[in-house]
């Protein structure tokens, strides 16, 4: 098999391939990509067996159909190596590979292409297309709240829910928790999925932000979405998602309403002076007055008060800071509203202007 392609065609592809290329892969051929040649077109394909990326780039010459595998990671430094401008030939004969420039020239041992694991082809349950602004926005406003390596593995990614004409996508760590949805013009079938984290990071990764449209497709263990010319396929996490539902507040008497840039800039005062490891702030609540206060082991603090409307009871509750900028960070937002149960009880957050429905549930920290 022989083909030539540019390096600039060839660069981004690898690029976003190469990230589930594992460092300890199970085995040695999860080392290597697959290059697999039809016509004028390149299909690239990486896997870690959990997860399967396939792109297709188009060649500027028909070429003989073949396959080959290549050290992914070599594959892509080489590429990023290269000028620009440069033109690679790829030629394999027997199980040897090289890969030619102007000026240099690589070998490398092969596997052989049939031995390379590929995600088995399967027959859709159901299918929904979206555009991709709305879909890398609704996860940019949940995947901060997932677990990581948590023991409840169910929590180790993001829900997806369909039902009738809305898709719903939640996140939660069990300390915290992320919500939205938007609905579509297609009538969807009930359906609930648990994509994994490192699926949920690659996915961003391809998403990009324009109006192009993704066609999402699943089965009852994958997922597969449609991205350009990129092809992702994702194992999901095989258990029952917690209810969600019963977290969320049906009313609440105390209410505050507090400005997001206003509030970001004091959080990010009062997380200087916080434990580094406990972050731990305290918000106490009066008539129309919010005072945010930190301190640490080394006996430093911090105080500051903001104006804000508030006419619920008077209250002190304590949040673990980081947790409440990472809902700020993605809030598009100019005015928040914390509803309050009481001390010990969940705080909900909203903005006035809800962004594709997002709401979040913070747990306060017992001091």
């Amino acid at each position: 098999m022989n083909f030539i392609i540019d390096r600039k065609s060839l660069y981004q592809p690898l690029q976003k391939l190469v990230s589930i290329i594992s460092g300890r892969p199970r085995m040695p051929i999860l080392n290597h990509v697959l290059l697999e040649v039809s016509d004028n077109y390149l299909f690239i394909t990486a896997t870690d067996l959990e997860i399967e990326i396939t792109v297709r780039v188009m060649l500027m010459n028909k070429y003989s159909v073949g396959s080959i595998t290549v050290p992914g990671r070599k594959f892509f430094e080489i590429c990023r190596s290269l000028p620009e401008s440069s033109k690679i030939s790829i030629t394999s004969k027997d199980d040897k590979l090289t890969i030619c420039t102007e000026y240099s020239t690589f070998h490398f041992s092969m596997f052989c292409s049939s031995d390379f694991p590929k995600l088995e082809e399967w027959d859709s349950k159901s299918k929904l297309v979206i555009s991709q602004t709305i879909l890398k926005k609704m996860i940019e406003l949940t995947q901060f709240s997932m677990g990581h390596q948590d023991v409840r593995y169910y929590l180790n990614g993001i829900f997806f829910e369909t039902k009738e004409h809305v898709l719903r996508i939640v996140a939660t760590d069990g300390h915290r928790l992320a919500s939205c949805e938007t609905t579509v013009d297609t009538l969807l079938p009930y359906q609930s999925i648990i994509i994994p984290r490192k699926g949920v990071i690659e996915i961003l990764r391809l998403l990009s932000v324009r109006e192009k449209l993704v066609d999402i497709q699943t089965n009852h263990n994958s997922i597969r979405i449609k991205i350009d010319n990129y092809i992702f396929t994702s194992k999901l996490i095989d258990a029952v998602f917690p209810n969600y539902r019963n977290v969320f507040l049906k009313g609440s008497e105390n209410v505050l309403e507090v400005a997001c840039d206003t509030l970001r800039n004091a959080l990010k005062r009062a997380a200087i002076v916080s434990h580094a490891k406990l972050r731990v702030i305290q918000f106490k609540l009066v008539n129309n007055q919010l005072k945010i206060t930190a301190h640490n082991f080394e006996h430093e603090a911090s105080e500051e008060i903001l104006d804000v409307l508030y006419s619920g009871r008077n209250m002190e509750i304590s949040f673990n800071v980081d947790y409440l900028l990472d809902i700020l960070h993605v809030m598009d937002t100019e005015i928040l509203h914390f509803f309050f149960t009481n001390e010990i009880s969940s705080v909900q957050i909203e903005s006035t202007v809800k962004c594709y429905g997002a709401t979040y549930i913070v747990m306060p920290i017992r001091t």
